[in-house]
């Protein structure tokens, strides 16, 4: 996964409106495939691919989400994204985005700082 996408590619994905009912979805809880696909009205195939989309630009992250009462599991997505910023400076636009740290993350930055 790639934090480097360009201007292009991460406006591209947020003019796709799944993508953005994907995102504000998943900020609430993260969803499976087929709940986002349910709450989006779209199939899952396309689901499947916005979130791959989404991915490769790691704005969303994917997690396996145990069930211990039917024995299985299953993946579930949540947002990376927090936030976009698009600067215009002297004839340069430049976009940022900000991503929310994975707990994971921020457990080793903590014991590395020790």
């Amino acid at each position: 996964m790639s934090e480097d996408c360009d201007v292009e590619e991460v406006a591209a994905l947020l003019e796709d409106e799944t993508v953005r009912e994907i995102l504000t979805a998943t900020s609430i809880e993260p969803m499976s495939a087929n709940a986002l696909s349910e709450r989006c009205g779209v199939s899952e195939p396309t689901v499947y691919r916005r979130l791959e989309e989404l991915r490769a630009c790691d704005l969303v992250e994917e997690r396996t989400k145990l069930d211990p009462t039917a024995g299985h599991h299953h993946k579930v997505y949540s947002p990376r994204l927090e936030r976009v910023t698009v600067e215009l400076d002297e004839g340069s636009l430049s976009l940022s985005v900000t991503r929310r740290e994975d707990v994971a993350d921020r457990f080793t930055d903590l014991v590395e700082g020790m």
